[in-house]
């Protein structure tokens, strides 16, 4: 089988997967983007619809092209999808190739014996094969669900904040949020407008001020170098602080919503808590976060138990010429960030960037 030694083959065409092409761009290389779907915008286009950035605009950029507008705006969730496409067009102006409609069913190694390469398999059959990938797929289509007691048996309507997108979503007086992170209060928030919220998590919430003597935390964050650090982590973190101007803590504070210690169990359309015995709950939201979403790399050996690849820094320690980006803690505390992504697919892409050389220089050999 005739490998393309021009190329690399990018799956995913959201945040990771554009910055990984611009970086290809960079280093002379062709890089095919495959989206499984319709648009190069990733996951942002099925957020909820109150979503909003935590970082404003300014900090919010991929690498060659302003987000514009007020640089201090926290950007809604269509603005960054209308982002995200204006930097796909850019892309593929300066040579880039975006596939959408492209979902990668199985990759698996390619070429002669001791010559590295994958053929990648996309559900409508086709087959492409380059000496390089980069798994840049993200996590929203992996929602993690915890097994917490009773979870399968809850009676009511129960969703993942993945499949949330107002409070039209949840029937019902009172729902319970499951989480302590950023989305499982701001979506907690929202609903305590016109319901019963009781948010569960076992810990407290950690509220961070989000604009500490009149800056953003993001500023102070690349004034210290904060973002830069290596902090890579093998696994996810614990709910990252919760930033806050304020509203959540006074909400909270207010009694419009309320935090409890994590239920014992769910019980039918009931929740039994530790402290005071059962009540009835009309629905559940899990904002408990999202795992790697890798499935078409299962057959190449490359994940470990759980579906988690085996890599440093977003490179590959079982094949060479396969790299990641956007895993949460990948490199930095930002690295599956509009903000950090960049810097994470200039270093992979330089990698592979070498790697393909070095696949030239054979193949002419």
């Amino acid at each position: 089988m005739t490998i393309d030694n021009d190329r690399v083959l990018i799956v995913g065409a959201g945040q990771s997967g554009l910055a990984a092409a611009h970086a290809a761009l960079q280093q002379g290389i062709r890089p095919v983007l495959l989206e499984a779907s319709g648009r190069p915008a990733g996951s942002w286009p099925r957020y909820y619809d109150s979503l909003a950035l935590f970082s404003p605009a300014r900090y919010s950029s991929l690498p060659g092209m302003a987000f514009g507008g007020d640089p201090e705006r926290y950007p809604r969730r269509d603005e960054v999808v209308a982002y995200l496409e204006r930097y796909a067009a850019a892309l593929i102006q300066r040579g880039a190739e975006l596939r959408t409609g492209a979902r990668v069913e199985a990759v698996r190694p390619a070429g002669e014996p001791g010559r590295s390469g994958f053929l990648v398999r996309l559900a409508d059959g086709e087959e492409l094969t380059a000496p390089a990938l980069i798994a840049a797929s993200g996590s929203f289509d992996r929602p993690h669900r915890p097994a917490l007691p009773g979870l399968d048996a809850f009676t009511g309507p129960m969703l993942h904040v993945a499949d949330y997108r107002s409070p039209a979503s949840l029937p019902g007086e009172h729902v319970v949020v499951v989480g302590a992170g950023n989305s499982a209060v701001q979506v907690a928030h929202e609903l305590a407008a016109e319901r019963r919220v009781t948010l569960a998590s076992r810990a407290p919430i950690r509220f961070v001020e989000q604009r500490p003597l009149g800056r953003d935390l993001h500023f102070w964050f690349r004034v210290t170098g904060f973002d830069r650090l290596p902090l890579a982590r093998a696994e996810a973190p614990p709910a990252s602080p919760v930033l806050d101007d304020g509203r959540y803590r006074r909400a909270l504070r207010e009694g419009r919503y309320a935090r409890r210690a994590m239920f014992t169990r769910l019980d039918g359309d009931h929740a039994v808590w530790p402290d005071s015995g059962r009540e009835r709950v009309d629905a559940v939201l899990l904002a408990t976060g999202y795992r790697p979403n890798l499935p078409y790399l299962t057959g190449l050996g490359a994940l470990a138990t759980g579906g988690h690849p085996h890599q440093r820094r977003g490179l590959s320690l079982t094949h060479p010429g396969l790299g990641y980006l956007g895993l949460e803690w990948q490199r930095t505390p930002s690295s599956n960030t509009l903000r950090g992504v960049g810097a994470d697919a200039r270093r992979v892409v330089a990698v592979l960037a070498r790697h393909l050389r070095g696949t030239r220089r054979h193949a002419r050999a």
